[in-house]
């Protein structure tokens, strides 16, 4: 155990980030069978719970809350929607009128980074303006609502608010003519970096924790004070965090449950259900 958790500590974001990441460029590229992707994010999935165990941040987040159906219906739902937008996307793109700008000569990991970084630039915008705009923040709010910080938490989205983010990120690439095997490389690296971003690993990644954005910098976003947690927004990088000056990170900061939630509404609904009824209520509002 003494060695394992050092292994863990310093070696976990690299094999989740490059190693699974990895595998999912290259059976993309190899035009593999559709059924390699899910199968290696069920083993991203099993890898990330493993590690919050071995190396927790905070122990008490291992354990449910009353929250673990809730949870999986949540990731049920949302990777539900992403499978579908990501098979549809070929027929979005024969809509688009030509064959559009996109680098398809260019190697396919290359065209899968361009991908990561347009797209974080969208799902960044959406994510700022839904902490700004009360129709926004009435469906954002469901995310906000954990009251403790691991792997699935990513997910827990609710399902107008994934729409809307897959829209605004997807969308632009579309009318790029961004390639299918370079959308399902994308939708992979996307459930990753959530599993990652939300981890109760307590892993490092020294000085790169200043522009990825992993769970050192993102518990920051999840504190349950108004203002306090209108930071680092970024999904898989801090940059549109330095250019929006809302990024933030202080090492002595230490996180607890009672620093989660949403601290205007102690109250918010557990259920599944009243999750997704609550932004259509006046209880809803910001």
């Amino acid at each position: 155990m003494t060695i394992l958790k050092p292994l863990v500590r310093y070696g976990y974001a690299p094999l989740m980030l490059l190693g699974v990441n990895g595998a999912a460029v290259a059976i993309t590229a190899a035009g593999a069978s559709k059924l390699w992707l899910p199968a290696l994010l069920a083993f991203a999935v099993a890898l990330s719970f493993a590690v919050e165990r071995v190396l927790p941040y905070e122990a008490d987040w291992n354990h449910g809350h009353a929250d673990r159906g809730r949870d999986a219906a949540h990731t049920f739902v949302n990777e539900t929607l992403v499978l579908v937008s990501v098979s549809v996307i070929p027929l979005l793109a024969a809509a688009v009128p030509g064959d559009g700008i996109w680098p398809r000569e260019w190697p396919h990991v290359l065209q899968v980074l361009a991908a990561i970084l347009v797209a974080d630039a969208g799902l960044t915008l959406v994510h700022y303006a839904s902490h700004k705009i009360g129709a926004l923040w009435r469906f954002h709010a469901v995310h906000h609502s954990v009251k403790r910080f691991y792997g699935l938490n990513g997910l827990m989205k609710h399902p107008v608010h994934q729409a809307l983010e897959m829209a605004v990120g997807v969308l632009p690439l579309v009318l790029l003519g961004m390639p299918a095997p370079v959308a399902s490389a994308l939708a992979f690296a996307v459930a990753v970096q959530l599993l990652m971003q939300h981890s109760n690993a307590d892993y490092r990644v020294g000085a790169l924790k200043h522009v990825l954005a992993l769970n050192e910098g993102h518990r920051f976003h999840h504190l349950k004070w108004a203002g306090a947690g209108d930071v680092n927004f970024g999904l898989f990088t801090l940059i549109w965090d330095h250019l929006l000056r809302t990024k933030s990170y202080d090492p002595a900061r230490r996180f607890t449950t009672a620093d989660l939630g949403m601290a205007a509404k102690p109250d918010y609904p557990d259920a599944y259900g009243a999750q997704l009824a609550e932004p259509f209520r006046r209880s809803g509002a910001c």
